[in-house]
């Protein structure tokens, strides 16, 4: 069996089946025991390498999930691009239910959360636009040739959670201009820019967030029930924008810790 996988899947049960001749790794980092063991399978032509993000049986809150440990052990693999889903709520009248977004920015409202690997000296690393430019091409061009009302670029503001936004909280980033809401976001994002990875996400629109006239406030049922009904196609549109990432990356991403002295050896 081989240990190892260029492209790293993060998300939820409903992805759990997403490999073929998959097996498990129990990866140890400094950092801790990431959020369970690692899937590594292929897809297509394609070495992945599939973690779930608040674990089997849905065990890690947003606020407690170990992000650090998740992303070192997906680097250790040898992972280089990494594909996050998840659900979020819209800011925005006119991004409904079932629109996939990818978002180009984020905004961080989270709090306490460890969101850096360098806990010493001086590090800077560029985060201007977060995401991967040819992740995001290769997913929003998938997702509109596999039909989905798909919206390319956006701001997901990512909140601390586990309790959903007050009205005057979501107005509030609406009032803002962001597009969408969720709670895993960051420091996914960030952690992976500082091991100079790809990172590219795929927001469901599962709700309109309390703020938003067309909504009138989420549950956690109606999010799950929702998600649970479009996961088959979520699955399908994973593995082919997995299929659909370049081979060779030529992205900023990979040099972003060019000339920078690391207090830290990476995977």
């Amino acid at each position: 069996m081989v240990n190892r996988a260029d492209i790293g899947v993060i998300g939820g049960s409903g992805l759990y089946s997403l490999l073929e001749d998959a097996h498990e790794v129990d990866v140890t980092t400094p950092y801790g025991p990431p959020s369970d063991s690692i899937s590594v399978g292929r897809i297509g032509g394609r070495s992945v390498a599939f973690i779930p993000r608040h674990g089997r049986g849905h065990t890690y809150p947003p606020h407690r999930i170990p992000f650090r440990a998740n992303m070192w052990a997906l680097r250790s693999l040898g992972v280089r691009q990494i594909l996050a889903p998840s659900a979020v709520g819209s800011l925005r009248p006119e991004i409904g239910p079932g629109a996939l977004v990818i978002p180009d920015q984020i905004v961080d409202r989270t709090q306490g959360r460890e969101q850096t690997f360098f806990d010493a000296g001086a590090v800077h690393v560029s985060f201007a636009d977060p995401y991967c430019p040819s992740g995001r091409a290769a997913a929003t061009a998938t997702a509109r040739e596999a039909g989905w009302d798909t919206v390319d670029g956006g701001t997901l503001v990512v909140i601390q959670g586990p309790r959903f936004s007050t009205r005057a909280e979501s107005q509030w980033y609406a009032g803002a201009g962001w597009s969408i809401i969720g709670m895993t976001g960051h420091p996914e994002a960030v952690l992976a820019r500082e091991l100079a990875l790809c990172y590219t996400t795929l927001s469901l629109v599962t709700d309109h967030d309390a703020g938003v006239e067309a909504g009138e406030g989420v549950t956690h049922d109606e999010v799950l029930a929702f998600f649970a009904a479009n996961v088959e196609r979520m699955r399908t549109l994973v593995s082919q924008v997995v299929e659909a990432l370049p081979e060779e990356r030529t992205c900023p991403c990979g040099n972003v810790l060019d000339g920078i002295k690391l207090p830290i050896e990476l995977p």
